[in-house]
């Protein structure tokens, strides 16, 4: 069982339009779909396409329009009753694959509601083997909110003898909830940045995606500070997998993107497929560079499934140990 928690999820809106967006002027779209979305919920979405047993967990009554969604995907979920509305995001796609996101902030969160969350997350963590914390946090949680999740089920599964291990944590975020949790020193399993939030991670520039190897060695800082395992997304560049004893790189043939939003989740959900099926380190990052590209292929949010990915075309090499900066 894997568990996915999405504090903030959305309702997504991809509007696909089939010139490059005319800022300003009236245009038509080629096509719009919508479809329930966040991180979290994403992975929980790839991962019903292959097979894995999840439950995403995330704040929303059972009338919120997001949950009535992910029921309709026959996708098994824990929410949280609210007072607010889970919020909507608006994508807008361009014919090469340009993506532009509109968010908003997500309903305003009470004390009450935090604590609630928690303890939804501790009592479906019982019987997981992986936590998955994905996304932004709404007004009214605090930037250690995942800290504290971790620790309450860290604390939970000492005290229940009967419960077995304590699952491993997974984290997906970004800005100030990210840099809190690295700051804490709580150490988790696994953190997927892409090239942006590493730079973000580490304080250095921005230039990843031209540079793997310097995103190897700022990767292998966040490993010496609790990150068992860094899976450093880079877009069109590939993925790193960087952990105390080995750096590898996958990088995938081109494909035709029609929408990046999402591709990192499904990077992160493929990972955890192979993961759970015991596959070695080169080979979960070769499937999660697999089901990166095979979503930027696929429409707004659509989550492939593994017949849509392609593994054994990934190309993975072993890189020489970098030099953390």
């Amino acid at each position: 069982m894997i568990v996915t928690v999405t504090a903030n999820p959305s309702l997504d809106r991809t509007i696909e339009l089939d010139s490059a967006l005319d800022r300003g002027e009236v245009q038509r779209s080629a096509a719009s779909s919508e479809q329930p979305g966040g991180k979290g919920v994403n992975v929980s979405r790839a991962l019903i396409a292959s097979g894995l047993d999840t439950i995403a967990v995330l704040p929303g009554d059972a009338s919120d329009p997001m949950l009535v969604a992910l029921r309709a995907e026959h996708t098994p979920t824990a929410g949280l009753p609210i007072a607010g509305r889970v919020r909507s995001n608006v994508t807008i796609t361009e014919p090469d694959g340009t993506t532009t996101k509109i968010n908003e902030p997500g309903p305003q969160l009470t004390a009450d509601d935090d604590a609630a969350l928690i303890d939804l997350v501790v009592s479906h963590a019982r019987r997981a083997e992986w936590v998955v914390l994905a996304g932004s946090l709404p007004p009214g949680l605090s930037d250690d909110f995942y800290v504290r999740i971790i620790e309450a089920i860290r604390a939970a599964a000492a005290d229940d003898t009967a419960a077995g291990a304590c699952p491993r944590i997974a984290v997906d975020s970004s800005g100030s909830p990210m840099l809190a949790l690295i700051e804490s020193g709580v150490g988790v399993d696994l953190i997927k940045p892409n090239a942006e939030e590493l730079a973000e991670m580490t304080g250095l520039p921005d230039s990843f995606e031209d540079d793997p190897d310097a995103a190897a060695a700022a990767a292998l800082t966040l490993v010496h500070r609790g990150c068992r395992a860094v899976l450093a997304t880079l877009g069109s560049r590939g993925a790193l997998l960087v952990t105390a004893d080995e750096t590898w790189r996958a990088t995938m043939p081109p494909v035709a993107a029609k929408s990046t939003v999402g591709a990192g989740d499904a990077s992160l959900a493929g990972y955890l497929l192979a993961d759970q099926r015991g596959a070695a380190p080169e080979r979960r990052l070769a499937q999660a560079v697999a089901h990166g590209a095979a979503a930027a292929s696929l429409p707004g949010s659509t989550m492939p499934s593994p017949e849509d990915t392609t593994p054994t075309a990934a190309d993975v090499r072993l890189l020489s140990r970098p030099t953390a900066p």
